[in-house]
């Protein structure tokens, strides 16, 4: 587990309201939407949390798979837009 608030909480979120499995063990770099972990719809209700909770604004064009595949990126995505 990482010491960083912001990828713990989305850690949290992605686990228990998007997989549905609060303890499934989601790990840095787990690939998301490109090993099908997640699905389009899901990556959209995830991006409009992230905005809600974080008050980061994700354009549309940065809602893919280069920027959103792993906990690492979308920790770094909102730390970046913070």
């Amino acid at each position: 587990m990482s010491s960083n608030p912001t990828k713990e909480q989305l850690r949290a979120y992605l686990t228990a309201q998007v997989l549905h499995d609060p303890s499934y063990p989601l790990a840095d770099e787990e690939a998301l939407i490109s090993s099908g972990l997640i699905d389009s719809f899901s990556l959209v209700d995830i991006a409009l949390w992230v905005e809600e909770t974080f008050g980061v604004h994700i354009d549309n064009s940065d809602l893919n798979a280069d920027q959103f595949d792993t906990l690492d990126q979308l920790t770094a995505y909102i730390l970046e837009h913070q």
